[in-house]
């Protein structure tokens, strides 16, 4: 998607924040209501103040050299949310954000594509997505495993470019990712390298969730992301690509949540003395032998095969 130049009949420029302007092209929807597809140029991208989110809109690809893309519809209204520290869990604003990376840690490697999936009441109502230029090659075997190459980067904006943007969609609401601790190594260390600071958002961690909520082995033989977007038939399956994770762990965390709900766990401050409550057990409960844990895997990925089989001849 090529930018066209401010005064074209592209459509108009429209100032975001802290200086960052971005092309809105609004088209006519259903209902009264329009589509505005902003595609950042590689600047500080931000999320428009004044824009009410509704529930999500198809899918727009992903665009190069001009890749960061935010996907909302626009009415009225704020992304205003309520307090968070008081506020109900089911009224929060969640952010589900995941990034891919050149490697494990992020004092040797940096990042090459963020995604972020914003919830309210368990729907989805924008997206984030960019490729970012980590400044260094991508090794070859993460290249293998995401389908992110050095061409595909040499275009995109680097960390310091796309972080505001990141930020400010984030902003107002509860930060989520699965293996959180690895994603806010890498956002948290870019956001130092670039001079911004952290807003210290609250933050979930689905498998720290999952861990506690799910029947293990019963229910899953464990709590990868994969295995959970499965359990819960997420339409959109982990594929190491950031939004693509993001909106499989989307389907997660909206799914715990609700078990949570069924705990009478309805905020974080509860959410916080249930996980104490429920780590202080399972440290002091008993320790499977690995022989058994294995064998127990084993045997409710048995146990699934055989009902999904069941049902394949049901529904023939």
């Amino acid at each position: 998607m090529a930018r066209p130049e401010a005064g074209t009949a592209g459509g108009p420029w429209a100032t975001w924040s802290d200086g960052y302007r971005a092309l809105v092209q609004a088209k006519p929807l259903s209902g009264g209501r329009s589509l505005m597809k902003m595609s950042g140029c590689p600047t500080s991208p931000a999320l428009a103040s004044g824009a009410t989110i509704s529930p999500r809109v198809p899918e727009l690809e992903m665009s190069v050299p001009w890749p960061t893309v935010v996907i909302m519809t626009n009415t009225r209204g704020s992304f205003a949310a309520p307090d968070i520290a008081t506020g109900r869990l089911s009224d929060l604003d969640f952010t589900v954000v995941d990034v891919e990376t050149t490697g494990w840690s992020p004092d040797e490697a940096g990042i090459t594509e963020i995604g972020a999936v914003r919830m309210r009441q368990g729907t989805v109502v924008a997206e984030f997505t960019s490729l970012v230029n980590p400044g260094t090659p991508v090794p070859a075997p993460i290249t293998e495993l995401t389908g992110i190459s050095d061409p595909m980067l040499a275009p995109a904006p680097p960390a310091a470019a796309v972080l505001p943007g990141l930020l400010a969609f984030a902003e107002g609401s509860v930060l989520a990712a699965h293996n959180a601790p690895f994603d806010l190594r890498f956002l948290t260390a870019a956001c130092a390298a670039a001079g911004l600071p952290w807003p210290g958002f609250e933050v979930l961690d689905t498998v720290r969730l999952a861990r506690h909520l799910m029947a293990i082995p019963d229910e899953v033989p464990d709590c990868k992301l994969g295995t959970l977007a499965d359990f819960f038939g997420a339409p959109a399956q982990p594929s190491h690509r950031a939004l693509a994770d993001a909106r499989a762990t989307a389907v997660v965390l909206g799914n715990l949540l609700r078990r949570l709900a069924d705990r009478d766990v309805h905020t974080l401050g509860e959410l916080a003395a249930w996980l104490a409550e429920r780590e202080a057990e399972a440290a002091a409960g008993p320790v499977w032998p690995r022989w058994l844990a294995r064998a127990l895997r084993k045997l409710s990925r048995w146990r699934r095969d055989v009902r999904r089989k069941r049902m394949s001849a049901r529904a023939g």
